[in-house]
């Protein structure tokens, strides 16, 4: 099977298994959105929504949020992963909104990535879901993923040269879907250790499981 082929057989796929939702957390603006995807680092969107209400609620704008100090908003997310770095990440990067951007969240890849905390993933997260760019954020499972069902190389060792192999063969239409589709597949199917194999559609396109090498 050709490369091109393997890749619209398996967004075929995920795309006739999922719906047209972006993301899983819970956001109502592109301020909420990179706030929670900051949080979501190394955390999972269930936890992360689970803070957000009340941070949301008390701090509704970047203006707002500005104004207080890392030790306030450590009492908001205490329960996720890194509460320390990302309490500081929150404040600075609402500051940097405020002071640099008219507390509007940018839209580029340049200017997001000049926010505390925020990566060229996070961006790509952001761009895609409150811009609706074409835009693929490489994560854990995104990575896994790739690599398990062939369609990146070997060679591929970074979360941007997967990006860019991606990038090849994703109709830029499917962009930021794909993103998506990919990383539900990892955390609910094709997870790190024991992958469901026996109930993936994708059993007989995986070249990890062809192989015979998938983890017990």
């Amino acid at each position: 099977m050709k490369k091109q082929e393997l890749f619209d057989a398996v967004l075929g796929y995920l795309g006739s298994t999922m719906d047209a939702t972006e993301t899983e957390l819970h956001f109502s603006n592109p301020f909420e959105l990179v706030i929670a995807v900051v949080l979501s680092a190394q955390c999972t969107d269930k936890r992360i929504n689970m803070v957000t209400p009340r941070l949301f609620q008390d701090f509704p704008s970047p203006e707002a949020m500005a104004e207080t100090t890392p030790e306030v908003i450590y009492e908001y997310i205490k329960s996720v992963s890194y509460p320390n770095n990302k309490a500081k990440h929150l404040v600075g990067l609402a500051k940097v909104l405020v002071r640099d951007f008219g507390g509007e969240v940018p839209s580029t890849l340049e200017e997001l990535t000049q926010l505390p905390g925020v990566g060229r993933k996070t961006a790509n997260v952001v761009q895609a879901v409150a811009f609706g760019k074409a835009a693929l954020a490489v994560d854990t499972h995104v990575f896994r993923v790739s690599h398990r069902l062939g369609l990146v190389p070997s060679t591929c060792k970074t979360p941007y040269s997967v990006e860019m192999a991606l990038r090849k063969y994703i109709p830029e239409h499917l962009v930021a879907s794909s993103h998506y589709w990919l990383l539900l597949h990892g955390r609910y199917t094709c997870v790190a250790r024991k992958p469901k194999c026996e109930k993936c559609g994708l059993a007989t396109l995986c070249k990890t499981f062809k192989k015979g090498e998938m983890l017990k």
